[in-house]
């Protein structure tokens, strides 16, 4: 099983978000192929990079293909995939294939379905956290494998109130496994 290659974060993240659905995620054996994503570039009002580089956000701004990792409304931890130039792209919700047990210890409950279906669900069951920041993701922890061709819907991003109607809200379409029903 191949990784992505180098270069597949050095792209528009609208791009990336969309080729993102359906590639494994693992991180230490852990994961499963990404459903939802959403994209964020920096003359987004809505992204963290709007402002320019600052010491939270210079993982953003380093080379593609590293992480950017915050933490929401000071509770849960968030995992970006940086693309670049101010670009990233944000992994809300995966389906649970790879040590569903190690997630289920870690989140504390057995439906599957509530395993990864968020931003922080995901990083709580792939036990993704801040010391995670600016790592690069074509090395361990991370493992990245291309999948099958899916049909993916874009739609307006959630959780923000600046940039509402950008369509960079990417979802495998008819997944149950995504945080919030699809927009189609």
């Amino acid at each position: 099983m191949a990784d992505l290659p180098p270069d597949f974060f050095d792209r528009d993240s609208a791009s990336v978000g969309r080729d993102l659905i359906g590639v494994t995620l693992l991180v230490d054996g852990v994961g499963g192929p990404i459903v939802e994503t959403e994209a964020y570039d920096p003359l987004d009002p809505a992204s963290h990079a709007f402002r320019g580089p600052t010491p939270r956000t210079a993982s953003l701004f380093g080379p593609p293909g590293h992480t950017y990792i915050y933490r929401s409304h000071g509770l849960h931890w968030c995992l970006n995939m940086g693309c670049g130039k101010g670009r990233g792209v944000l992994i809300r919700a995966l389906e649970p294939m790879f040590g569903i047990e190690a997630m289920i210890a870690r989140r504390g409950i057995a439906d599957k379905r509530r395993l990864c279906s968020g931003p922080g669900k995901l990083t709580q069951a792939l036990r993704v956290d801040h010391g995670l920041y600016g790592q690069s993701l074509s090395q361990p922890p991370f493992h990245l494998i291309p999948g099958e061709k899916v049909e993916v819907i874009a739609g307006p991003r959630i959780g923000i109130s600046k940039g509402v109607d950008t369509p960079w809200r990417f979802c495998l379409k008819g997944s149950p496994w995504l945080s919030k029903p699809s927009p189609i």
